[in-house]
């Protein structure tokens, strides 16, 4: 679960340059050029597992207090070179690089202004996950454990036309509180404190919805209890996880949410709080 450091090559992908796995921080900063490499890595890795196709898809990270890397539009994000990136200051104002900025710029402002942890986000259309969005559906069900450590719940933000303003508003109640959200009729975002954290959370909001696809064509996915949620959410120290800063965010449907079964236990919000506090100490004195 914990991120290490140095570089990751990816099996099987020649040719592809390694992104280095330290985050973005004073003892570990990395060069300007360094991020051009490591975007236009990230925008292959994309276009090559189909998260993006043609001119989908946008990446960025933090330089400093006042930049970001981004790339531009109306190119495949997975044939860039560096020098095809573009520097914008937060608000928006292109300060360098000879291609145009892309029109979603505004989203990736958007968790940067509000999620000082935050320095590199994705945007892509992975096409399961996009289905569920384009569904009306979260991926909000307690189904497996290295998800709910990892992301919580990943919900779904209400339709806004992309490159708007409309779009900016209504992801904000979300910022603060999810690392990864479905965009509905429109695709995924996420966040991380370095461009490998917020890539692997889009591998992972993929490879989640087709295995709940797998198991709902299969029959009735098994979901996991509060108790197990909070079990697992009381680990997530233990797996280097931070949670985002917010705090407000929605814990992933249990089975405790129906009543089909006679065992099936509700709880109110206090009372998983208390469980998850309680699964927290117990964690605790195990260690």
């Amino acid at each position: 679960m914990g991120q290490g450091t140095g570089s990751v090559e990816l099996p099987g992908r020649e040719g592809l340059r390694a992104v280095n796995t330290n985050s973005l921080g004073p003892t570990h900063r990395k060069t300007e050029e360094q991020h051009r490499r490591e975007i236009c890595t990230a925008g292959k890795w994309m276009y090559e597992r189909g998260f993006i196709v043609a001119c989908e898809g946008n990446i960025s990270v933090r330089l400093d207090e006042g930049r970001i890397l981004t790339t531009p539009t109306c190119m495949n994000k997975g044939m860039l070179e560096p020098h095809d990136l573009v520097v914008t200051s937060l608000e928006g104002r292109q300060l360098a690089g000879e291609r145009k900025f892309s029109s979603e710029i505004a989203m990736h402002l958007l968790f940067y202004s509000m999620r000082p942890d935050v320095n590199a986000i994705c945007h892509a259309h992975p096409p399961t996950a996009t289905g569920f969005a384009a569904a009306g559906r979260a991926l909000d069900q307690a189904l497996l454990p290295e998800v709910i450590i990892g992301l919580g719940q990943i919900p779904l933000v209400r339709y806004a036309t992309p490159g708007t303003p409309e779009l900016s508003a209504a992801l904000e109640p979300f910022v603060p509180h999810y690392d990864a959200l479905l965009l509905a009729n429109h695709g995924a975002v996420t966040c991380g404190p370095d461009l490998l954290t917020a890539f692997y959370r889009m591998e992972t909001i993929e490879h989640f919805a087709k295995i709940l696809l797998s198991a709902e064509l299969a029959g009735d996915p098994v979901l996991l209890s509060s108790r197990e949620v909070a079990k697992l959410m009381a680990a997530r120290a233990r797996y280097f996880v931070t949670p985002p800063p917010g705090g407000g965010a929605e814990l992933p449907e249990t089975s405790d949410s129906g009543d089909s079964s006679r065992d099936h236990v509700s709880l109110t919000r206090s009372e998983l709080g208390a469980l998850i506090d309680e699964a927290v100490r117990k964690d605790r004195a195990r260690r």
